[in-house]
């Protein structure tokens, strides 16, 4: 009988670390990096940016090309959520601009900020 309880403890133990271990290691294949078609809706308009990612583990860096001019940026994607940021010269006016969300596969979607928060919106984006 004590044996027969030790394997289902071993068993469910297996289980456990299993249901633990698959989404992180999900999680740790996320790679954004490449070209990416973006969808931005706002209070002012919307704009279809492309963006390049380049992705080192958590770290990346890439370009913006779009409505608000030609930028680099620096950015982290931890698990599904991805965060990066810039800052553009509007007539003199330097502007950050936040991008937060989530990436599923090929695809992202979230909020993006800019001037402090001064103009809110969400984006969408899919992996060429």
């Amino acid at each position: 009988m004590r044996a027969a309880i030790s394997r289902r403890g071993f068993a469910a133990a297996v289980v456990a670390l299993a249901l633990v271990a698959v989404p992180a290691l999900q999680a740790q294949k996320v790679d954004v990096t490449g070209d990416w078609t973006f969808n931005v809706e706002t209070g002012m308009g919307s704009g279809t940016p492309a963006i390049t990612f380049k992705q080192d583990g958590e770290t990346i860096t890439g370009t913006y090309n779009g409505q608000l001019g030609n930028t680099n940026f620096k950015g982290t994607v931890k698990g599904t959520a991805i965060e990066f940021s810039f800052t553009v010269d509007a007539q003199g006016q330097s502007i950050d601009v936040v991008y937060k969300g989530t990436v599923d596969g090929t695809s992202m979607k979230g909020d993006v900020s800019m001037a402090g928060g001064q103009l809110n919106g969400s984006f969408t984006g899919k992996k060429k």
